[in-house]
Formats: structure tokens, sequence, C-alpha cells
């Protein structure tokens, strides 16, 4: 157990360091107001847990701990949007296109209504 939570942890760690770096793109970068420096870490999230689990399905290269090393700790330190990207592709190679569509939509729903309701709380320290 102390095994995983170091691999996750290490992995997580740099994930996170890696985020806040790519981010501050979000100071200098400006296209149609959109957070590029976040975009462009959700994106390349997506992409590299795609990646790790296409070898993680083809090779044994992908042992368990670099699975909890590099698609737990770092992709999940550097972004949760490739978790969830990740999910809905095993949902989608499930057939499960109905679930695909809820976990998006509520994901969508729950997260925007999470930050607003977040913010509004904070107006009232």
């Amino acid at each position: 157990m102390l095994k995983t939570i170091i691999l996750v942890g290490s992995g997580g760690f740099i994930g996170s360091v890696a985020r806040y770096f790519i981010s501050k793109l979000n100071l200098h970068v400006y296209f149609f107001s959109i957070p590029v420096g976040t975009l462009i870490v959700n994106v390349l999230g997506s992409l590299i847990i795609g990646f790790l689990a296409g070898i993680a399905d083809k090779s044994p290269l992908m042992t368990l701990e670099l699975r909890l090393l590099l698609m737990a700790g770092f992709c999940g330190g550097f972004t949760t949007f490739s978790t969830f990207s990740n999910e809905n592709l095993m949902l989608m190679q499930n057939g499960q296109y109905g679930i695909v569509f809820l976990y998006t939509g509520l994901s969508i729903l729950l997260g925007f209504s999470a930050a607003f309701g977040g913010y509004t709380a904070s107006s009232l320290l």
C-alpha cells in the first residue's frame, strides 16, 4: 500500500507542477478569451492518458507500477480531464453510448454549477 501511495503521489507531484507551468500561458496567450494554458493541459492530458491506456492494452511494457505512476499519478495531477476522457473511452469501447452522454452531460452541468456555486459562496466571505 505504501508503494502505491508513493507512486501515485510522486506522479501527481510531477503532473501538478507541469500543469502549473503550462497553465501560466493563460496569463500571456489570448485566443477568443479561451484559457489557452488550461485547454492545452486538458487536451494534452487526454492525449497522454489515451496513449498510455493504448500501451497498457497492447503491451506488457505498462506494468501496474507504471500505470499508477503515469496514469493515476501524473495524469491525475496534470488534469482530471484526462481521466474523464479515458473513462468515456472505456464506456464507448463497451458500447455504453447512453452512459457516455449522461456522464458527459452531468460532468459539464455539475462542474459548471459547482464552479458557479463556489464562486458565489466566496462572495459571502
